[in-house]
């Protein structure tokens, strides 16, 4: 009995080892199949997902995702100085033609909500490389169209599929380890500005010695660059909210951004923000153009680079928050802003070095507020970072909006000291916004200060309360 016993174990052990055997190589099969991206296109052995051993982030992969950045956001902007040639081609007013840019902004905003927050629903890599393609597809409409209204139109749409940036910022978060989230999000917001001013510079010259055409049949090249790029470059990763659907990612967003402290203060403190950065750059043409410069259009032009120096210290800046409690990364930058806002209301129209200064200034406080504040709304929830990081980007909008329509009424109507003063009351409901809440509170109190008053981030085994703004 004991016998038959035994014999009976070991056959089914051997059945089973057989069955195991036998199931290994379609265990295998199921596996490579899913190492396609749209179910067709093979993903580099390299960058296909392992649970075991999933890819983190590194230098080499930060910099591509800056510099696709780079290259994918100056596509709202390659239209800005070819708004005459553009007039003229289409032979519609001023006043129409106008209207492109802001098309891009808008289709841009409506992918903020409406695209990006996908990345917390589906796999990353096939929607980043779904979005640059479309983008691509309907960029070349841009270049051979020869109707006004299907170029207004297209506009829109290039802005809606421009967003790779807000896709890629929150999944440099998941890659990048927690002691390096800073620098990996403030290389891609760099390559974000640096985009800006290469876009307006490159079209700019293109203008200048060919057709508007060729500006566009450039950036379809460089769009594929980016795509191709993006394919070799960006690890296949699993979806997070299986269970939710594409309507309940967007009706989450509500709930986030009503429910949230740390969102709802980073979103305010960005609105300001936004709205003293726009105020600055669009009174800055008037007064340097004014009494006493009277600059050319060219010089002042020229201080967007001077802008870009700021920027570019970033990334350095970067490792800095990685050190620092998040509270304190908002609350330097913040101060030093309101500092910079003192200088340009007392002296903008009085020396161009305080103009100078302020322009450095403020751009190294905007990159390093950006920066942290992301970081801030990040650490709420690893499975929402698409969906915090839209609203915080949706906050930008709306900062910009209304602080390029107050600094131009402002302005006009009483001078470039009240618009300054204007810049100084941003940057001080910002820091009183900041101190509504300490830097150790926890994740649902609205008010007040818990935890002490430490500046520096402690070992993450030692830190047990999350999020921290």
């Amino acid at each position: 009995m004991m016998g038959s016993h035994s014999i009976w174990q070991v056959e089914k052990g051997e059945r089973s080892l057989i069955i195991n055997e036998s199931s290994a190589p379609k265990m295998q099969m199921e596996k490579e199949q899913l190492s396609f991206d749209f179910g067709f296109l093979p993903i580099p052995k390299h960058l296909r997902y392992t649970p075991d051993g999933p890819l983190r982030f590194s230098i080499a992969r930060n910099a591509a995702f800056g510099i696709c950045t780079t290259f994918v956001v100056a596509n709202l902007y390659y239209s800005q100085p070819l708004l005459i040639q553009l007039s003229l081609y289409f032979h519609v007013s001023y006043e129409e033609i106008s209207r492109v840019p802001t098309l891009l902004q808008a289709g841009y905003a409506a992918g903020v909500v409406l695209v990006s927050p996908l990345g917390d629903l589906v796999p990353r890599r096939p929607l980043l490389l779904g979005v640059v393609l479309a983008d691509i597809f309907f960029t070349l409409g841009l270049a051979v169209t020869h109707s006004a209204h299907v170029f207004e139109a297209l506009s829109f749409v290039v802005g809606v599929t421009s967003v790779a940036p807000q896709i890629l910022t929150p999944f440099a978060a998941d890659l990048a380890p927690e002691n390096r989230r800073a620098s990996a999000i403030s290389i891609i917001f760099a390559g974000l500005l640096f985009g800006i001013l290469i876009a307006r510079v490159l079209s700019g010259i293109v203008a200048q010695f060919s057709t508007w055409r060729i500006i566009y049949y450039i950036d379809v090249g460089l769009l594929t660059a980016v795509l191709i790029t993006l394919y070799f470059v960006v690890p296949e990763h699993p979806s997070k909210n299986r269970g939710l659907t594409y309507l309940e990612i967007l009706t989450s967003m509500v709930k986030l951004s009503t429910t949230e402290p740390v969102l709802i203060q980073a979103s305010l403190i960005t609105m300001g923000s936004n709205a003293c950065y726009m105020n600055f750059w669009v009174t800055l043409t008037f007064i340097l153009g004014g009494s006493p410069y009277h600059y050319s259009t060219l010089v002042i032009g020229l201080f967007g680079l001077i802008g870009m120096f700021g920027v570019s210290m970033g990334p350095i800046l970067g490792r800095g928050i990685d050190r620092l409690v998040t509270w304190y990364a908002i609350l330097i930058p913040t101060f030093f802003m309101a500092i910079f806002w003192a200088v340009q209301t007392a002296a903008a129209g009085v020396n161009i070095s305080a103009i100078v200064l302020v322009c450095i200034g403020l751009d190294l406080c905007d990159a390093m507020q950006q920066v942290s504040l992301s970081t801030a709304v990040f650490s709420i929830s690893e499975s929402a970072r698409a969906r915090l990081n839209a609203v915080l980007i949706l906050s930008n909008f709306i900062g910009q909006f209304t602080g390029t329509a107050a600094a131009t009424k402002v302005y006009l109507e009483h001078g470039w000291r009240a618009s300054a003063a204007l810049g100084l009351a941003c940057a001080a409901f910002q820091l009183l916004i900041l101190f509504f809440r300490g830097p150790h509170c926890e994740r649902y109190t609205w008010f007040g200060y818990q935890g002490g008053m430490d500046w520096k981030k402690m070992d993450k085994k030692d830190d047990k309360d999350q999020p921290r703004i």
